[in-house]
């Protein structure tokens, strides 16, 4: 009888796979998507409620040939494209391409390549999810429906070759009403006044003027302002309320893709899609040795910050031998989803703890390195203590002007001493 096949997106989880379920499966790629919507026409049969017309992508009848091959006279095809709705959609047409008579389908979800991610996956199988595939169909066809329809009208106003999508035509949009909002803006002319401060040996300070008497002092002119400094000249300055405070700042919750994107171009000067790029090849395996592939972190198109229990249990011991028990946390710290989260995954987090950025940063490129760095320190801060920040607010009187001036010190680094 021949052997179950796992059925995998991409190429290079393959050798990953193979070494962790061993010789009893084999394990094979659909090198992303084997069918789509026709290339050159709409294939949307709007008259028959949306109905898509899917043919084999142009190039890919010999990889449907090679898996046909691999499955061989298998009773059981595990499928294990990407978990997302693009993964899903892979997962239905390739059971369409492969179905036969007493063969079971089986979908399998790795949200971590590892061992025992993936050998908990594969002993406890899913159905296809339908849902998810027509969430998939749907988008597909909404896609083809604005490209089709707006594309032809961008040829004829704008420039030959542009294309409309089902995103970048309605940001577009919004990008275009926030410009006419920046020039219909009106400019209004305001001044600030500023005092240089210094009391005996204590660093010197700024004061911001805000107030003349007990109002909201606004200055809208160099005259206006002219005539405030005259009559600040040689006023004494005096202190005339001091407000002390500790605050409590809690780590942000591990990445989502949004927010992993966001702060790669803030940090590291990635655009989002060299993030998504560099965030795939952590996720489907890094040579940790001879021959050892390891995912090193979970997958990595989240909208989730939700961790599981024995990640923040080994983060605690890495913050424990690391940086103390005054900067562990007694439970686990849980973040609340949004209202629009689907949860279907965690949060991108290492999917291992004690692979270290300095552990594993022989086997990692530049960007990789600092990729990983980031989504590391990421999570491991997020179940560190609170960082307190003490700060003080002074008002100053100068006669019948108030100046205001804060400043504010770490009391207790806190999760802040990592990220």
């Amino acid at each position: 009888m021949s052997k179950p096949l796992v059925i995998v997106e991409s190429p290079a989880k393959v050798r990953t796979i193979k070494k962790y379920l061993g010789n009893a499966y084999n394990v094979a790629a659909t090198v992303g998507h084997i069918r789509d919507l026709p290339q050159r026409e709409m294939g949307i049969d709007v008259d028959d409620g949306f109905t898509p017309e899917y043919t084999t992508i142009p190039g890919k009848q010999a990889v449907i040939q090679a898996l046909k091959k691999a499955a061989g006279a298998a009773e059981d095809i595990y499928l294990a494209p990407d978990p997302d709705r693009e993964g899903e959609a892979i997962a239905w047409h390739t059971a369409e391409v492969l179905k036969k008579k007493g063969r079971r389908f089986h979908r399998v979800l790795f949200h971590e390549l590892t061992k025992d991610g993936i050998q908990k996956a594969i002993a406890a199988p899913e159905e296809l999810d339908r849902h998810k595939y027509e969430a998939q169909q749907a988008r597909r066809i909404l896609d083809r429906l604005v490209g089709y329809q707006v594309s032809p009208l961008l040829w004829r106003k704008v420039k030959g070759g542009l294309s409309a999508g089902r995103v970048q035509t309605v940001a577009l949009r919004i990008i275009c009403e926030r410009e006419r909002a920046i020039q219909a803006f009106v400019p209004q002319e305001y001044w600030s006044i500023t005092a240089h401060l210094a009391v005996g040996e204590a660093p010197p300070f700024t004061a911001k003027l805000v107030k003349k008497g007990k109002e909201k002092l606004t200055i809208p002119d160099e005259a206006a302002a002219k005539k405030i400094l005259a009559e600040l000249q040689g006023r004494s300055f005096v202190v005339d309320k001091v407000q002390k405070k500790t605050v409590h700042k809690n780590p942000p919750p591990p990445f989502t893709t949004s927010k992993l994107q966001q702060e790669a171009i803030h940090r590291l000067r990635f655009t989002a899609k060299k993030t998504m790029m560099i965030a795939q090849q952590l996720y489907e395996g890094i040579d940790l040795g001879p021959g050892e592939p390891v995912g090193l972190i979970t997958y990595m198109r989240t909208d989730s910050t939700r961790i599981a229990d024995v990640a923040a249990a080994e983060a605690r011991e890495l913050i424990l031998e690391r940086f103390g028990q005054d900067y562990a946390l007694e439970r686990p710290r849980q973040f609340r989803n949004t209202k629009q989260a689907q949860d279907a995954h965690e949060a991108i987090r290492p999917t291992a703890s004690a692979h270290t950025p300095e552990t594993v940063a022989p086997f990692l490129n530049k960007d990789q390195q600092a990729l990983y760095q980031l989504i590391w320190q990421r999570f491991i801060a997020s179940q560190m203590q609170e960082a307190l920040i003490d700060q003080v607010s002074a008002a100053i009187a100068a006669g019948p002007y108030g100046f205001a001036a804060s400043g504010s010190s770490v009391k207790f680094p806190g999760f802040m001493a990592l990220y």
